[in-house]
């Protein structure tokens, strides 16, 4: 394994130092290193390291829908976004409901060696919310999951949701809930209210979210268990999650780099690619989700990579299917939206994409600070380049970015998995 010595680097946007990467650890962070000889120097002056970046909600389509995305592309999309460690949803063709299915994932993202990835089991056989599925059976799999979730869809009944954060807590495992409630949604375009009239399109109410997610934490607080909100989106879901953690409940959520920018108005082009699950939301939200994630709130951002081949999405709004990519746009969105605000620091953004996905997700040789000791998943960012989005530059299969042609800053210059470079001068290495 080769040795590499970065130069000039400030780490999490704090202190300027060298790292020496060496048999796949950091073996030394400071000035004027003793290298071993043969060791490649990459020059980082000007560059922000970041422990490599974690995804608790990624959607890798394979098994099933690899016209949209394979464990291969969507983890070389995740390398080219600074991702070493990705999550992988269960609404896959077998559904990920049993160890069987678990394990073939895991054992496809150790062979693409992009990014390490850690599949999250389906609560529920089929994901159909009526029978729990084998929890037990993938937690003691090769796959060693810890997080389970029928993403896409919400586990709607009560008895059986208590049922699952119950059964979890013999391995210290998190239910990831898809707060959605399906009666309030039924035949759902947009956000509700005086665009979607306008528009004609049939509106999703912020209720339809808000509802389940207090009584997913009604039920955790009665239960003890560990709870996850996906993808949270509106004001309202803010406030009952920051009352959850005032009263000490094991209770984390997750937004969207989407959902941090984009709002309902984008909807009115009636362009699907803006159509997403849950949909847009008002100024307002956006600003509220803003808040939460800088005052710790919601714990993580989480990109809710959704590939579509085009014949989904290059159709009439109220046929496309629901979903963004954002693998390779992620970390530009958070520096748009967080960082050039003044809302988040680097090494706020350590913590959210880094630290604390990797601790929800319990998995131990990611989101670990740059030191001595420790794997060596680093990322380098240039923070003072601007971009364009073109979705034919995208190395995920499918092109459904809902930032085509916006100009966003920064760029992965480097992504090392275990010492190896995946990424290098912006481009993959392999």
């Amino acid at each position: 394994m080769s040795s590499y010595l970065i130069t000039g680097a400030s780490i999490v946007g704090g202190e300027v130092a060298d790292l020496l990467i060496d048999n796949g650890e950091i073996v030394a962070v400071g000035t004027d290193l003793a290298a071993p000889e043969g060791t490649t120097t990459v020059d980082a002056q000007g560059l922000i390291a970041l422990p490599g970046l974690v995804d608790l909600h990624t959607h890798l389509r394979e098994p099933g829908r690899e016209d949209a995305e394979t464990v291969l592309t969507g983890t070389r999309a995740a390398a080219k976004g600074g991702f070493t460690a990705v999550f992988a949803m269960a609404n896959t063709d077998p559904v990920a409901d049993t160890a069987g299915v678990v394990e073939q994932v895991w054992r496809l993202g150790r062979d693409a060696g992009y990014a390490d990835v850690y599949p999250i089991g389906a609560v529920t056989v089929g994901r159909k919310g009526t029978q729990l599925a084998e929890l037990g059976a993938m937690a003691d799999s090769a796959a060693r999951v810890r997080v389970f979730s029928d993403d896409g869809d919400c586990v709607w009944d009560a008895a059986l949701m208590r049922r699952a954060l119950e059964y979890v807590k013999a391995f210290d495992g998190v239910i990831a809930q898809h707060a959605q409630e399906p009666r309030l949604t039924q035949g759902a375009q947009m956000n509700e209210g005086a665009l979607s009239g306008v528009l004609g399109l049939t509106g999703w109410p912020s209720v339809a979210e808000e509802a389940i997610i207090a009584r997913d934490i009604l039920l955790n607080a009665h239960v003890g268990s560990k709870l996850h909100i996906c993808h949270l989106s509106t004001r309202g879901s803010v406030e009952i999650v920051r009352a959850a953690k005032r009263r000490g409940l094991e209770v984390t959520a997750e937004v969207t780099p989407h959902h941090l920018l984009l709002t309902e108005d984008l909807a009115a082009s009636y362009n699907p690619v803006y159509k997403v699950n849950p949909p847009l939301r008002t100024k307002d939200d956006v600003e509220a989700v803003r808040e939460g994630l800088a005052d710790g709130t919601i714990d993580i951002v989480a990109t809710d990579h959704a590939p579509h081949p085009v014949e989904d999405k290059d159709c009439e709004w109220s046929a496309a299917a629901f979903g963004m990519t954002g693998l390779e746009t992620a970390l530009s969105v958070v520096q748009h939206s967080m960082i050039d605000t003044k809302l988040l620091t680097w090494a706020d953004v350590a913590d959210r994409m880094s630290y604390r996905p990797a601790s929800i997700g319990q998995i131990s040789e990611h989101g670990r600070p740059l030191e001595a000791g420790v794997p060596a998943n680093v990322v380098l960012y240039d923070p003072r380049v601007e971009r364009t989005v073109v979705p034919e530059e995208s190395v995920s299969l499918s092109r459904n970015t809902p930032f085509e042609g916006m100009t966003l800053p920064g760029k992965v210059v480097a992504t090392f998995l275990r010492g190896t470079p995946v990424v290098l001068d912006g481009e993959l290495t392999r």
